[in-house]
């Protein structure tokens, strides 16, 4: 493990654990094995650190949305796949998702927030495109996609929250529950 990697593990570590703010660089350089300037001189800062961190997880999420997240005519089946996508990269990156989630509810002033700001926003413009292409199908969904979009995200964040901390198992079963709800939910 090279000594970038080693900080983004150590960091990556202990922000899932413990938050953003309540780890110092004097921690993560002391967990990576590394000195401060080690850090500085590829992050430089810990801001730096902790956009890095976003942006390198955060690619896989994003493959993964703009390939499932293209609408052929059946609403039902690409939301299937969106979410059995989300529940995907949650299991595999746990500590990232968890610590993901964790960002999304920081002081929109803070540092934390301003860094996972732009990937919120990319996840929230894909899931509204799905919402207006299909419109064409559902008439009645006309207008409503930033509504759509947001709800829909929080039920899945709500729960692989609920799962990363052992309360729910991400299946296929409740992949069918979380979009049969959904669905309900909008044609109503």
């Amino acid at each position: 493990m090279t000594s970038r990697d080693a900080i983004l593990e150590s960091a990556l570590t202990l922000f899932d654990s413990r938050g953003y703010d309540a780890v110092g660089v004097q921690e993560i350089v002391e967990t990576a094995g590394v000195t401060k300037p080690t850090l500085y001189h590829f992050f430089g800062s810990k801001n730096g650190l902790l956009e890095t961190l976003i942006d390198e997880n955060f690619v896989g999420l994003s493959q993964m949305l703009g390939e499932d997240a293209i609408y052929h005519g059946d609403l039902t089946l690409t939301l299937q796949k969106i979410v059995k996508g989300y529940f995907k990269f949650a299991l595999e990156n746990r500590r990232y998702y968890r610590f993901q989630l964790s960002l999304w509810f920081s002081p929109p002033e803070s540092e934390a927030f301003q860094a996972v700001s732009a990937i919120n926003e990319q996840q929230h413009a894909i899931l509204e495109k799905v919402f207006i292409d299909a419109v064409a199908n559902h008439g009645n969904m006309r207008g409503r996609h930033k509504v759509y979009a947001a709800t829909f995200l929080g039920m899945i964040n709500t729960y692989i929250g609920l799962a990363l901390n052992g309360y729910v198992e991400l299946s296929d079963q409740l992949v069918y529950q979380i979009v049969h709800q959904f669905m309900h939910g909008i044609f109503s």
